[in-house]
């Protein structure tokens, strides 16, 4: 019997501002071990983050799965995570939120999943 919790999915969208979208290309290029130790720690995994330019704005789309029990508790120990906020320090600054997410303070924008097949 398999007792572990359901794969969960999340999406999420954000700007890329074009004049630093070359270094968040190289960043993720050569993403740092602790940050990739961090996300796998976390219990994500399939985590993809995709660029799109739309009417001359460019835009990020992220995905991942989530295959732990308690989501909140292991997105605290990666924002805890000297490294990881490091990281944040270098790839925020490239970001463009989107309204509803710079409201709340966020730099992702969560996307709702409307199609799924396995």
């Amino acid at each position: 019997m398999n007792n572990a919790p359901p794969v969960q999915r999340f999406h999420s969208v954000t700007g890329l501002k074009k004049e630093k979208a070359d270094y968040y290309f190289d960043l993720h290029a050569n993403t740092w071990a602790g940050v990739l130790k961090q996300i796998h720690e976390a219990n994500i995994r399939n985590y993809s983050i995709a660029v799109k330019e739309i009417e001359g704005k460019l835009f990020l789309f992220s995905y991942f799965e989530y295959i732990g029990s308690d989501f909140k508790a292991d997105m605290q120990k990666i924002g805890e995570d000297p490294e990881t906020q490091r990281w944040w320090k270098e790839t925020d600054p490239c970001q463009t939120p989107l309204p509803d997410a710079a409201a709340s303070g966020k730099i992702w924008a969560d996307a709702r999943e409307v199609f799924y097949a396995a």
